[in-house]
């Protein structure tokens, strides 16, 4: 019997890959930037993922050298297009 419905981001990569993808999806602002929270909700509220999951996501792209997270934490910067990951 199982008691919890399986996490689809509980692994860092896969989540890190949603992040990227959520984050292609955005027409950044002034320099490339991507507010945080634009792909934080999304991610959090409609697919329902974690805090954890976020941050362990966001991790593993910065890693990765998919993201750039600015020193704040307010935007990130897509680094490499969706297509090459």
């Amino acid at each position: 019997m199982k008691l919890t419905a399986e996490r689809p981001f509980a692994n860092p990569e896969a989540a890190a890959r949603k992040l990227v993808e959520l984050a292609s999806g955005i027409e950044p602002v002034q320099d490339g930037r991507i507010h945080i929270e634009k792909i934080n909700a999304p991610f959090l509220y409609a697919l329902r993922a974690s805090g954890e999951e976020f941050d362990a996501g966001i991790k593993m792209a910065v890693e990765r050298g998919w993201l750039e997270l600015h020193e704040s934490g307010t935007y990130v910067r897509l680094l490499k297009a969706e297509a090459t990951i």
